[in-house]
């Protein structure tokens, strides 16, 4: 008769079985994925390849709507199938003229990233995108939602030229306290409507239930320690906002939110919690904590007095629930750029 034995599972094994074999197969997955969109965008520039070297062999350029390329199109679908609609095609042949070296090309983006990375006209800041898209390993959408917020000239209004020129080649590099601030931050994705003014509450549960947007817009470096921290200090009860810690840094970051204007003694109390949190909280190998203030707005004159002298790390910046006029940024950028063009 047939051997039937009856084999305990031990359930802690299994299910770590289970989970092995889960993550082999995500693993599997995701590499399958990622060659198959490595050796779409090689193709798709190797057909932009051809349609320039057809040009330059003294046939019509292919500029925006040109017949050559709405032909192109009608004719590569009829043979080959889907994938060469017009702007897919202009796209190829824009993919080869932004990378005409192939090297240049990060093996770690898909085609879909190029696609909107080819929608930005200025190299510097094209290529600051696709640095950070690499090393943060940010998905289609997080770049959209990057690009539309104008991460580029908000880090960049902050930095002298050669900082955006190293920033453009490298991506964002975290080395000073200074390099996680943004002006301003921009938290749309809360939802919340435009008002004139905010509960400062209702603004700070929002940006903790959308956690992983927020981390987002913070930067890399960040986790997420708590909301309405505790400090008892004299047998009073004080609450910081948001504290958070980074990990290139080692250091808290403390963020307290201002609903309308931030004043002077709203300064004060930061540096009093950064005192606390340094002599209280700080453990071996913890760096100097950070104070970030964000008010919807702010008198520059009132918070250079009111910074003056204070040896703790503390900044003020603005935050807004829409997103930065594109327009009137682009020529804040552009005057800079200027600027600092004429000052060297």
């Amino acid at each position: 008769m047939e051997d039937r034995r009856i084999v305990a599972f031990d359930n802690k094994d299994y299910e770590q079985l289970i989970r092995q074999v889960g993550e082999t197969l995500d693993k599997g997955r995701k590499s399958v994925a990622s060659a198959i969109n490595a050796s779409m965008v090689i193709t798709y520039w190797e057909i932009g390849r051809h349609i320039v070297e057809y040009e330059q062999s003294g046939h019509e350029t292919a500029e925006y709507g040109s017949n050559t390329l709405k032909k192109l199109s009608r004719d590569l679908t009829d043979r080959y199938g889907k994938g060469f609609s017009w702007s897919n095609t202009y796209r190829m042949r824009q993919l080869y003229i932004g990378y005409p070296n192939f090297a240049t090309l990060s093996q770690n983006l898909s085609w879909s990233h190029y696609v909107e990375l080819l929608k930005i006209d200025d190299p510097l800041e094209r290529e600051f995108y696709e640095k950070e898209c690499a090393s943060e390993q940010w998905g289609v959408r997080e770049l959209k939602r990057q690009m539309k917020s104008m991460l580029f000239q908000r880090i960049a209004l902050s930095k002298n030229k050669d900082e955006v020129m190293k920033m453009a080649k490298e991506g964002q590099v975290i080395e000073k306290p200074e390099d996680i601030l943004k002006e301003p931050y921009v938290f749309e994705f809360t939802g919340l409507p435009q008002l004139p003014v905010y509960d400062e509450g209702d603004v700070e549960e929002a940006l903790v239930n959308n956690l992983s947007q927020f981390f987002l817009e913070l930067g890399k470096g960040f986790t997420y320690v708590g909301r309405q921290q505790r400090m008892v200090i004299g047998g009073r009860t004080y609450k910081v906002d948001l504290v958070f810690y980074h990990r290139i840094l080692k250091c808290f970051v403390l963020m307290d939110l201002k609903r309308g204007e931030v004043q002077h003694e709203d300064i004060g109390q930061m540096n009093f919690y950064l005192n606390y949190y340094r002599e209280e909280m700080n453990t071996e190998g913890d760096t100097e904590p950070i104070g970030i203030v964000l008010g919807a707005y702010q008198d520059k004159l009132v918070m250079q007095y009111a910074l003056q002298g204070i040896s703790n790390q503390v900044f003020v910046s603005r935050y807004q629930l829409y997103l930065p006029d594109r327009e009137q940024l682009e020529a804040e950028f552009r005057r800079f750029m200027k600027n600092e063009d004429t000052t060297e």
